[in-house]
């Protein structure tokens, strides 16, 4: 699946999100190096705590279904459902996927005109905890 197309399925699950606190709906498109794609949105509680952002609902996804090994995530938010600017992930975020991808991978955000910003996880978390 191209950047394009993966960007367009991230927007596409932000209608999916449940954030009637923040307002803020956060869609994201995991792709596996098989190809299969995981996808998540953003999901509030009224305790704050056991919310769960888009990325990590992508990557636990996938993980829950035997895949670690990854390629690139597409990630697009803005408040009421409105892509607005370029969403990065937040810091768990970052860690989390830092858990399974290296620092090259690619971490795309994608605004309301389509344009993508591509970063890769090293430029987002130059010094992330990990096994070594």
């Amino acid at each position: 699946m191209d950047e394009k197309k993966l960007a367009e399925k991230a927007i596409e699950m932000m209608k999916f999100s449940y954030a009637p606190y923040s307002h803020f709906h956060v869609g994201a498109a995991l792709l596996a190096k098989n190809g299969k794609v995981y996808t998540g949105c953003n999901v509030e509680n009224a305790a704050y705590g056991p919310s769960n952002c888009a990325e990590r609902t992508a990557v636990f996804k996938a993980v829950s279904e035997g895949d670690r090994e990854f390629e690139v995530i597409a990630i697009a938010g803005g408040l009421n459902g409105i892509p607005d600017g370029f969403c990065s992930p937040c810091g768990v975020c970052r860690q989390v996927l830092a858990e399974f991808c290296g620092k090259e991978f690619k971490v795309i955000m994608v605004n309301a005109a389509g344009e993508l910003k591509t970063m890769t996880l090293g430029e987002l978390l130059p010094e992330s905890f990990s096994l070594d």
